[in-house]
């Protein structure tokens, strides 16, 4: 992934996928991106939006039939983008190659497939 600097000092990235959903997350991140902490707090939002669409996901579809609170909360696909923008803004701050990562796993899978254990 290719970064340069736009005429307001702005990262952006290029050759990316991503590239629109982090140029936006820059603006949302500014001022907190850089400390510590923040790739733990990270960590701890994506973990917590995962049990949030399984709750969401469960309550849909007949498992947890009693959880009225997952029931009026947002949707599991809802959900779902709230786990992708975690990861989204995990990797823009750790500068990881998303496509990259999803591409040699995607390979991982398909060498998988056609090559099943015995």
């Amino acid at each position: 992934m290719q970064l340069s600097m736009d005429k307001r000092n702005k990262i952006t990235y290029h050759k990316s996928p991503f590239r629109e959903y982090f140029n936006i997350l820059s603006d949302v991140d500014k001022g907190s991106r850089n400390s510590k902490e923040f790739g733990s707090i990270l960590i701890l939002t994506l973990v917590e939006e995962i049990g949030e669409m399984a709750r969401a996901y469960l309550a849909e579809h007949g498992r947890k039939k009693t959880n009225l609170a997952a029931q009026e909360d947002e949707t599991y696909q809802q959900e779902l983008g709230d786990i992708l923008v975690s990861i989204l803004r995990f990797a823009r701050v750790k500068h990881i190659n998303l496509h990259e990562r999803i591409m040699y796993s995607l390979e991982k899978i398909r060498e998988r497939q056609s090559k099943p254990k015995t």
